[in-house]
């Protein structure tokens, strides 16, 4: 875009909009223009937007549309996959102002809150009346509800519980057409019409701007117990994923991490956590007394009986807490070590064994370090792949391992993405499982919904 040209839109969006709410310092434009998929390429967009209202949206969708410029969505910029980049020219619409939680109902155990509330934020507020807020991305600390909902956002609790989608009531959209739509409803049932919500959870703001969201909640779960085991192999480990499976347990959490986690988690934070094993897997259950004891001690036997070098039911929730930190706190710690290329795959879970083979076979043809850390009880696993800076030689090896790693996911019958979605990195991945009549229906909801084609532009399917 010319300068003359970016300049006028820039004055057109702010004489419709708050003082301050248009962005063109370089320095500031820059910094949102990407999320943390390190290796996504990304533009520079013409201004950024801070809205703080859904008819700041609006204002936003209707002037890029007589512009014919593209619009993309953005909220903490937490995603992995590229699918808040912005393209050269386009205006970003960060919606993090847009943080207010606006109800909790405790009889129809809902909250309505805007998409810039963090995830974290809308747990505390709901656990004041003794409600909860299952999905749980290992991001909850900084991600918000809205990108949450663009992802359709997994996490640890996703095991037992579910993922974003099967919490989204209502949506409030604004539409590629510039319209506010009100999508679902506020009632436990409801079949009126097509599933609009659950099209557009997931949808990585290609279909439209959600500048509402309206969630199911659940009582406050009982206080957990936690089972750690320790493996001489990931292999191991995903022998005993499927070995509770087998047993018929439903763990509220199952979680994988290595030892390139752990220790680079403890190198940065000094929790203490180096251990001898090669892999620790940690299992909670929220049942409540008895129960959830009896669960905690069935799985000690699946893992033990998997070739656990050690796992015990644990009696020190301080140390299962440090644990379940480490696992959250596992990319930001890796990051520290170089570029990281984040893996996303999912596969059924009698496979786990087998993809985790496949996964160090891997590392090891295309000499490139892969720490593994995974939502192991659904099999949806979360290779990083580790280069040191500036290694342009490294990375091609590990972009090669990384499609690898999809190919063999595919082949397993997976997934290429269980919860961070396609953005600009699994594009191919997408093309690859999907057949060519379904990609086409794609494109034909795309079209529909957004007809000029400024909605993160791009992305996903094109």
């Amino acid at each position: 875009m010319a300068v003359d040209q970016a300049v006028e839109l820039a004055a057109e969006l702010a004489a419709g909009l708050p003082a301050g709410a248009v962005v063109t310092d370089p320095d500031v434009v820059a910094g949102l223009s990407h999320d943390q998929a390190a290796w996504a390429p990304h533009g520079r967009p013409a201004a950024v937007v801070r809205a703080t209202c859904t008819e700041d949206v609006v204002h936003v969708v209707r002037t890029c549309l007589r512009h014919r410029v593209p619009v993309v969505a953005r909220g903490a910029g937490t995603g992995l996959s590229g699918g808040a980049n912005a393209l050269d020219g386009c205006v970003v619409v960060s919606l993090e102002r847009m943080d207010r939680v606006l109800e909790v109902n405790a009889l129809e155990r809902l909250a309505v809150v805007q998409p810039g509330v963090v995830n974290d934020h809308l747990r505390a507020a709901v656990a004041e009346r003794g409600l909860w807020y299952p999905p749980d991305p290992a991001s909850a600390p900084w991600s918000t509800i809205g990108g949450n909902v663009a992802t359709n956002a997994g996490g640890l609790c996703c095991v037992k519980y579910g993922v974003t989608r099967d919490y989204v009531l209502q949506l409030e959209v604004v539409t590629g057409r510039g319209d506010v739509v009100r999508l679902g409803r506020r009632t436990a049932k409801g079949v009126a019409g097509y599933d609009l919500v659950g099209l557009l959870v997931g949808s990585e703001g290609t279909l439209g701007i959600v500048t509402e969201v309206t969630v199911r909640l659940r009582p406050l779960p009982a206080p957990a117990v936690t089972v750690a085991g320790f493996f001489s192999s990931v292999v191991a480990a995903g022998a005993a994923v499927r070995a509770v499976g087998e047993a018929g347990l439903v763990p509220s959490a199952l979680e994988l991490v290595d030892r390139h986690c752990l220790r680079a988690v403890d190198e940065w934070k000094n929790m203490g956590l180096s251990t001898e094993a090669e892999v620790v897997l940690l299992g909670r259950f929220d049942e409540p007394g008895a129960l959830g004891e009896g669960l905690a001690e069935q799985m000690v036997a699946c893992f033990r009986g998997a070739g656990a070098t050690w796992a015990e039911r644990s009696t020190d929730e301080a140390e299962a807490e440090a644990l379940f930190a480490a696992r959250r706190l596992a990319y930001p710690a890796l990051e520290r070590l170089g570029p990281v290329l984040t893996e996303d795959v999912c596969v059924p879970r009698e496979q786990v064994p087998e993809m985790l083979a496949r996964i160090e076979r891997t590392a090891v043809r295309r000499d490139v370090v892969i720490a593994n850390i995974a939502h192991a009880g659904d099999g949806n696993l979360h290779p990083l792949l580790v280069t040191p800076p500036g290694d342009e030689a490294a990375r091609a090896r590990a972009e090669a391992a990384f499609d690898d790693i999809i190919a063999d996911a595919l082949a397993l019958g997976g997934t290429v993405t269980g919860e961070h979605g396609v953005g600009l990195l699994k594009r191919g991945g997408l093309a690859a499982e999907l057949s060519p009549e379904v990609l086409e229906m794609h494109r034909a909801v795309k079209a529909a919904l957004d007809p000029a084609h400024i909605l993160n532009p791009g992305k996903v399917v094109e």
